[in-house]
């Protein structure tokens, strides 16, 4: 694994780009698919999203200023492109995000690629039914184990308001589950 300024010194040269950008995929597809899943759902759709966004990484990688970690800025187009995916389906579907998404979320026991138990499908609908700054909140910080600092970096907000959402978040969950029947 290369470091982290050597990876960007390399992806911004014509003459290393390519191979330093297959390095860069085997290094973040698998976290950062995961980040995008949880947002989209469908394993399909989070294949489709994880690809534009290396796209995106590709093509935008020479804008790329150093002022944050590379993970982090990709982080942030992931979801970014995933959120924009979920709305243009929600769009097309004549329905808001949450509908659409908590649709989603009820035909995971069916999906061959969800491997959760009861209690994990009963997490993620309770987790759909938050509106979506506070999903991304939750999911960052409860499964991906990042920092305030990181998230507040990813989504441009402080970080008193990002401990204040996943608060609320975790509220409205453990009332979900208590009431789940």
């Amino acid at each position: 694994m290369i470091d982290e300024t050597t990876l960007i010194d390399q992806l911004q040269q014509p003459l290393t780009k390519e191979v330093a950008f297959k390095s860069l995929v085997v290094q973040y597809k698998e976290r950062l698919y995961w980040h995008i899943r949880k947002i989209v759902i469908s394993h399909d759709d989070a294949d489709d999203v994880l690809q534009n966004t290396f796209v995106k990484v590709f093509k935008n990688i020479h804008t790329f200023k150093r002022d944050s970690k590379l993970y982090s800025w990709m982080y942030r187009i992931a979801t970014n492109e995933a959120i924009t995916f979920i709305n243009k389906r929600a769009k097309e579907k004549n329905s808001t995000i949450s509908d659409y998404q908590a649709h989603l979320t009820s035909t995971l026991d069916s999906d061959y690629w969800f491997s959760g138990n009861e209690i994990q499908l009963i997490l993620q609908k309770a987790i759909a039914t938050l509106p979506q700054k506070q999903q991304l909140v939750f999911n960052m910080k409860y499964f991906d184990e990042m920092k305030y600092e990181e998230i507040s970096e990813i989504l441009e907000t402080s970080v008193g308001a990002l401990k204040a959402s996943y608060h609320i978040a975790a509220k409205k969950i453990e009332n979900f589950i208590k009431n789940y029947h």
